[in-house]
């Protein structure tokens, strides 16, 4: 794995410069605002330090991670020609939540995206272990403090060029890389440790509180294993416990990659169709991301909804569209999303909802695909498989697979604040291999939304305190 610092003058400048450098396959650990000195500093700008990530064996984050705007800024040209006042949504979401023709919402700031879940543990009892740890017979401390400790210095570990064993440690690691290296090449790596070298009872002990951390956060078995038998093979006497919580911490950063937002495209308007099971909040999705589109980013978006089974669903979307004061179209057939596509060619976006259904309708399925393929001919698409994140795994690999057959997606998780584990997320990623999007953890109109953010969520996955 490589670690490196940027500094430029912008964040978006600091992260071009890893990027020409080392490729687009880098993961942002940490942004800091660096002061410059001298005696006229105070009069300058300070610039922005990126700490990046890049693993340098094949990675899935390598094959998937695509370079994307983080933000969607307005075209210089749309802003200064915007003379229109804003719309204020709030009172009029405010107003068609109380008259009923919405669900009840507690409407907060058009210009927060903040996420607040439950960080509450899923399980009480968790007693799986993997096979390495059980063998040690190693009592694990019944809370997970020490953790949560480690995980609140842990920034400013990534500060300090992420870790580092102490200086007293560093011909071990040293050494021990330099074994790694020689057994690789000689295919017999399956056991960097010797007997000569036990491992202390405290690094198996947290090695193991890490491992049941992660179970009962719901991290499937599989992919838990992976990350602590990494551990395990590189424990050493006075190799700090730090340097294994980091360890963690980066890869599992390393495997969610970039997440992927809106972004415009370069010809013309754009398609953003959102597929998904029934009941896991598509529909008030779109008028999130919609809102913070129209009234945030100042760009022109459409609404159009296919799903013309569910009445209260083309109702919803119509009531959002006209407290937006943006185009609304229900479509009936092919012909007419079509239509639709030419007739909204003078729009920056086009927000498709479509009908949930069981999976295991394929005539449903069907129908939804004929849909996407006729915006396919007509313009650049994106596809966003919806899901609620507390779904249980066994459906959640149910649903992924069935919607993988016929689509290419990227993945939005909803209902975030009904669920205190959220495990599932990094199961689903690393089984589909789709990049992640956004998560929802609310009704609240345009605020309960937010871009997927790595670091917080492993942070939660790892047992730490406070909000996502």
């Amino acid at each position: 794995m490589i670690i490196k610092k940027f500094v430029g003058k912008t964040e978006e400048d600091a992260t071009q410069q890893a990027r020409d450098e080392l490729g687009t396959g880098i993961v942002v650990m940490n942004v800091r605002p660096v002061r410059r000195v001298g005696f006229w500093s105070f009069l300058q700008k300070p610039k922005t330090e990126v700490t990046v990530a890049l693993e340098e064996e094949p990675d899935l984050s390598d094959r998937i991670v695509r370079p994307k705007k983080s933000q969607i800024t307005p075209d210089k040209d749309k802003e200064t020609a915007a003379v229109e006042e804003p719309v204020d949504i709030n009172k009029k979401l405010v107003k068609a939540a109380q008259s009923g023709i919405l669900p009840p919402l507690k409407v907060a700031g058009a210009d927060s995206l903040k996420l607040a879940t439950n960080n509450a543990v899923a399980a009480e009892n968790a007693t799986a272990s993997s096979v390495v740890l059980e063998r040690a017979g190693v009592t694990v401390p019944s809370s997970n403090s020490v953790i949560e400790e480690k995980l609140d210095s842990l920034h400013s570990l990534l500060e300090q060029n992420i870790v580092r064993p102490q200086k007293d440690a560093a011909s071990s690691k040293d050494a021990l890389e330099h074994k790694e290296s020689t057994n690789a090449s000689s295919n017999n790596s399956a056991n960097v440790n010797s007997k000569d070298d036990p491992i202390p009872d405290e690094t198996l002990s947290f090695i193991k509180l890490l491992y049941n951390t992660m179970i009962e956060n719901e991290v499937d078995e599989r992919y838990v294993n992976e990350l602590t038998d990494e551990a395990h093979r590189f424990a050493r006497p006075g190799i700090p416990l730090e340097y294994f919580l980091s360890n963690v911490y980066q890869k599992m950063i390393l495997k969610f990659g970039k997440p992927e937002e809106i972004t415009p495209s370069e010809n013309g308007v754009k398609a953003e169709i959102f597929i998904g099971p029934t009941g896991v909040g598509k529909t008030t999705t779109i008028a999130k991301l919609a809102s913070n589109l129209s009234v945030t980013a100042h760009k022109k978006v459409a609404l159009i909804t296919v799903d013309t089974y569910r009445i209260a669903a083309a109702e919803q979307l119509r009531t959002y569209a006209s407290i937006l004061e943006i185009p609304f179209r229900v479509i009936y057939s092919v012909e007419d999303i079509k239509k639709a596509a030419d007739d909204f060619q003078d729009m920056d976006y086009i927000m498709v909802d479509t009908a949930g259904h069981s999976i295991h309708n394929d005539e449903q399925k069907s129908e939804v695909g004929k849909y996407v393929d006729a915006l396919k001919e007509k313009m650049d698409t994106d596809t966003f498989l919806v899901m609620s994140a507390s779904t249980k795994y066994r459906d959640l690999l149910e649903i992924v697979d069935a919607y993988k057959e016929d689509f290419d997606y990227k993945l939005i998780f909803t209902k975030m604040d009904e669920t205190g584990a959220v495990g599932n997320l990094y199961n689903i990623r690393l089984h589909t291999g789709a990049p992640m999007s956004y998560i929802t953890n609310g009704q609240n109109v345009p605020d309960d939304i937010a871009v997927f953010d790595a670091q917080r969520v492993v942070k939660s996955l790892l047992g730490g305190k406070g909000t996502l």
